[in-house]
């Protein structure tokens, strides 16, 4: 009788075990009641207190715990909560709260609402060779009773597992934010959605953000500091500012400001100079002209102040509102937006052929400009003087490849050009560069995270050794000339990434430039509430070896920058140096 009971025992657990896998795993899903929860759509009728040392704690715990409930939670990962309305829930009666008692009580009652913890049958523990390991330190160090702690615990040990409604990992490797509402005809003057905004984003890059580990300042103390600016923003240009702010607290180039930015866009203008200007040694130059018919300055003259400031004092008020993951960067997009305004003039100091002026220079509409955000379109190949190929990679078109391989078979060498965005063909382009087919290609190594264990990060299977040529299809001849890439600040994402594939092949290229923009790996996409977009390098990007490329960007073996007396002369010192290198190799 004993035998018989415990066999049925076993198969009444294997059973609740099997499908409560076909549950999580294959799709079996309660509604999501989370999409028919309508109450807040157009104010959370959220007001907070005036703001006190205490206050402000309270609120970073609980937006910790309202994250952290958000991506462990059973019930709120299957979507049966609208967990952005039940911040507004909570929020009446925490914000009430007199002292840490009453706060933990309503904490511990507040979950309890949810019901039950289910054991988890398949949650594991994080691999001891995971590269990053999640992070609950907070929960220690918030001063939360014992019975709290123990609950958050308890989730944790028993956190949701296989599709959620928050989270999704494409290609199970970068982050998809799934029905997360962008909020766009939000009342802007909602304290309560502010705050949501602030929650939503820091928890992001808390669980799912590779690079969070190279921030400047410590993450775990970017909640705090914040809640006081987006609590206090009365207008919807510091509420901008302030999002814009904390996107740049991630040191990403893939991070900024991209959609919904309109006060900002206002006050930045829609009016620019027609000539282009860079940071060339230290100094915003004349590089290039928009206009075939407005030339008020010459290429190489030097603009020293803007509307009586120096360039200096107006890049250090910039800085904190330019999201870049290395200062190269940060400088390359502040450049664009120095000399645009609303108003239709702005008056300069400058020097030109070593003698100091001053001019007001008039301003044109955007769309009466040849404008180029970055880089310049031109012709993707051609032969230079001395039997050199030289081939832009963005602007490598399908009909280009044939004629490339024709053109450059005998050549002494190549300059590959990746101081763009390469295009989609630049992949199949990139094959004909290898000496020979290379079978197993090293030359990066990606981190993922894990929905079923927000903030682990490991390295993918094998270390999963990235190679190109799966994406290419068979060619006849690999080129045996020598090999130059040209990097430079806006070489950038998948151009770094085609730089260390270059970089690592059997006939190594020679990297010849300066500090790339330090942004790779695939990008996923973040709404905020008031239709703010913005995005996250969403896979870490490292050397076979795991040295790391964010921040860092590639490393030329040839360091070269542009200098003024180059720019006044119309050299390409970069292309100038390839050359003589190849020549030299």
């Amino acid at each position: 009788m004993f035998t018989n009971q415990k066999r049925m025992s076993r198969r009444i657990f294997f059973f609740t075990a099997y499908f409560a896998f076909l549950a999580v795993f294959c799709g079996c899903k309660d509604e999501f009641f989370a999409n028919n929860d309508n109450e807040f759509d157009q104010r959370s009728n959220i007001v907070v207190p005036e703001l006190d040392e205490r206050l402000i704690d309270d609120l970073e715990l609980l937006g910790k715990l309202w994250g952290f409930l958000k991506y462990h939670h059973p019930r709120v990962g299957k979507g049966i909560y609208n967990w952005d309305y039940e911040l507004f829930r909570i929020l009446p009666a925490y914000l009430k709260a007199k002292n840490p008692h009453e706060r933990d009580k309503i904490l511990l009652e507040w979950i309890n609402k949810y019901g039950k913890i289910p054991i988890c049958i398949f949650c594991r523990k994080t691999p001891s060779n995971a590269y990053i390991k999640p992070d609950l330190s907070w929960v220690d160090n918030s001063g939360m009773n014992d019975d709290l702690k123990k609950k958050i615990q308890k989730i944790y040990s028993n956190r949701h597992q296989g599709k959620h409604y928050y989270i999704n990992l494409r290609y199970g490797k970068f982050p998809e934010f799934i029905n997360e509402k962008a909020y766009s005809n939000m009342y802007y003057l909602d304290t309560g959605f502010q705050l949501l905004a602030l929650y939503r984003y820091w928890n992001m890059i808390q669980y799912f953000f590779p690079y969070k580990y190279q921030t400047d300042k410590n993450w775990d103390d970017i909640l705090k500091e914040y809640i006081p600016v987006f609590i206090s923003a009365e207008t919807r240009t510091e509420y901008e500012l302030a999002t814009l702010q904390i996107i740049g607290e991630i040191h990403d180039t893939h991070a900024n400001l991209w959609g919904g930015g309109n006060e900002i866009t206002r006050i930045r203008g829609s009016n620019f100079a027609p000539f282009r200007v860079c940071f060339i040694e230290g100094n915003l130059v004349v590089t290039d002209y928009y206009s075939t018919l407005a030339r008020p300055m010459e290429i190489g003259d030097i603009i020293t102040n803007i509307n009586g400031k120096t360039i200096e004092d107006i890049v250090d008020s910039l800085r904190k509102y330019y999201p870049a993951s290395n200062e190269a960067a940060r400088l390359r997009d502040i450049s664009f937006d120095l000399l645009r305004s609303p108003k239709d003039r702005i008056s300069i100091d400058y020097t030109s052929s070593g003698s100091s002026r001053q001019k007001e220079i008039q301003l044109y509409p955007r769309n009466s400009l040849n404008i180029y955000r970055w880089f310049k379109h031109e012709k993707s190949y051609k032969l230079l003087d001395g039997n050199i190929g030289y081939v832009s990679l963005g602007d490598v078109k399908k009909e280009d490849i044939k004629e490339i391989r024709n053109s450059f078979a005998n050549t002494k060498g190549v300059i590959i050009d990746i101081r763009n965005y390469p295009s989609e063909f630049s992949l199949y382009i990139l094959h004909y560069f290898y000496s020979k087919k290379p079978r197993f290609l090293k030359f990066a190594k990606s981190t993922s995270g894990n929905a079923n264990n927000p903030g682990e990060f490991t390295f993918n299977r094998y270390g999963l050794i990235e190679s190109v040529l799966k994406l290419m299809p068979n060619t006849i001849g690999y080129y045996k000339g020598k090999k130059v890439a040209l990097v430079n600040e806006i070489t950038m994402s998948m151009a770094e990434y085609l730089t260390m594939a270059l970089k690592a092949g059997n006939s190594p290229t020679t990297i010849i430039g300066s500090t790339t923009a330090g942004a790779d790996g695939n990008v996923s996409e973040v709404v905020l509430p008031g239709g703010l977009r913005t995005a996250i390098s969403g896979v870490g990007i490292y050397y076979p070896d795991g040295k790391q490329t964010q921040r860092v960007g590639i490393v030329p073996d040839i360091w070269i920058e542009p200098t003024v007396e180059g720019i006044r002369h119309g050299r390409d010192e970069l292309l100038e140096k390839a050359i003589e290198a190849i020549n030299n190799q």
